[in-house]
């Protein structure tokens, strides 16, 4: 007997795992298992995907629905892992609990190397792993080194085609082979979600803006977010677009809306609020918006590549500038949306739309970015990231970069030329670590 165990955290990424089973992307299993987990700061109030309105129209591709928060209840999702000593006891536990009995296990999961999949592929020792990509993270680099006895066991990545040719990044320390998600599938099972969702906005052709929380990850603050939503409106409204959809985040304070809701009624502009908790998609399909607005959003190219439609960002710059550490994942998404998408106080530029880029130029841009993120996950494209810089910063691509961290990389554009000897110099790097000892020491 063979089970298959798919581990979703959203709707979007459930929608991505019906489309590659529709398209045949997995073997043949005596039994599918969806393990759904909540993610959420407080899952206990927040509803789980499994509760989302269009939930059941994807349920049937899958034989048994099981919760991850309730199998490792009264640990969180986000933070827990077992320790290595514990692992054959979980393993034990979840076989009862599924009532698995001696099958073979198969798992397709996302983000593999942070909790709660990591946990899952530790737990499953012998399980072959496939990755998802529920999003954009997956053309940036491996969050943290992943340990051998995981990575060595994920077989492919499976993504969506957001990004025509270009390459994801995420796991190739291991030579995970990527393989698309046709997208065809993936719009006829969104298509599947069109009509769900209570109490919509009946709305045609609208502004759409995507709002996304992002004062939660502490990237701005409130202040600023509720800044960034303003800015969304006064630009659509600025082109001309008098009907605008906020789609809020299922967990962002009503505080936003109000005050979206203030400057809406100053500007002469009808403004529907979505806080029903269903995909941009859906939006998309019954709406047919004239312009998606957002701040890097995977559903802005979801809208510009599978839908046609057309989209603008905000606030990209800010973001960038404000992510921290450099290693962030969040800033490959950034950085692609901010080099395909048109800047919404352009008129010219969003009328224009989005920019093909130079498949190449943007490739060589997303592996020196990956590079400098994590060096010593992705080492092989040193010369790669070297060659990118000396032929392509300026002014516009500064932007996706730190001038500190091309100084402590070695990088070009870090530290003038004819001191470049001096990161590879073993002398030159003893002399500065114990220099900043000393200045350590010295400011305690």
């Amino acid at each position: 007997m063979t089970t298959q165990i798919f581990l979703a955290s959203t709707l979007y990424g459930t929608a991505t795992l019906a489309a590659a089973l529709d398209s045949g992307c997995f073997d043949a299993a005596d039994r599918r298992i969806l393990l759904v987990t909540n993610n959420a700061a407080t899952p206990e109030t927040t509803p789980s995907l499994d509760a989302a309105p269009g939930f059941e129209r994807l349920r049937g591709r899958f034989d048994d629905v099981v919760s991850w928060n309730e199998a490792i209840y009264p640990f969180h999702p986000g933070d827990w892992s077992p320790r290595a000593g514990d692992v054959p006891l979980w393993e034990r536990h979840l076989r009862l609990a599924w009532e698995l009995g001696d099958d073979d296990v198969a798992l397709a999961v996302e983000s593999v190397h942070v909790p709660p999949a990591i946990g899952v592929a530790q737990i499953f020792t012998d399980a072959p792993l496939t990755a998802y990509a529920d999003g954009l993270m997956s053309y940036g680099p491996t969050r943290t080194k992943l340990a051998p006895l995981v990575g060595t066991r994920v077989e492919r990545l499976l993504h969506l085609d957001l990004v025509p040719g270009l390459a994801p990044l995420l796991l190739t320390e291991f030579g995970v082979e990527p393989e698309v998600v046709p997208s065809p599938a993936f719009t006829k099972v969104l298509a599947e979600l069109a009509d769900t969702g209570a109490g919509l906005p009946d709305v045609e052709r609208p502004a759409v803006l995507l709002g996304q929380y992002l004062s939660a990850l502490d990237i701005l603050s409130a202040e600023e977010e509720e800044d960034l939503h303003v800015r969304m409106l006064t630009g659509v409204a600025g082109l001309g677009h008098t009907r605008v959809v906020f789609k809020t985040h299922p967990t962002a304070p009503a505080r936003f809306t109000r005050v979206l809701e203030e400057e809406a009624e100053r500007l002469g502009v009808d403004l529907a609020v979505v806080e029903t908790p269903v995909l941009a998609e859906v939006l998309f399909q019954r709406m047919r918006p004239a312009l998606v607005v957002g701040c890097f959003s995977t559903a802005l190219l979801t809208a510009s590549a599978l839908y046609g439609l057309p989209v603008a960002r905000v606030g990209t710059e800010r973001l960038l500038d404000r992510l921290t550490p450099y290693e962030n994942s969040n800033r490959v998404p950034a950085t692609l949306v901010d080099a395909l998408l048109p800047d919404l106080s352009d008129p010219a530029a969003v009328t224009e739309g989005r920019r093909d880029a130079d498949p190449e130029t943007l490739a060589a841009l997303v592996r020196t970015v990956g590079f400098a993120m994590q060096p010593k996950v992705l080492p092989e494209l040193r010369p790669q990231a070297e060659a990118y810089l000396r032929a392509h910063l300026d002014a516009r691509t500064w932007r996706y970069f730190k001038k500190r961290r091309l100084t402590s990389l070695g990088l070009p554009g870090g530290i003038p030329a004819r001191l470049g000897f001096l990161p590879h110099n073993s002398t030159a790097r003893r002399v500065v670590r114990r220099a900043r000892s000393i200045r350590r020491s010295i400011g305690r």
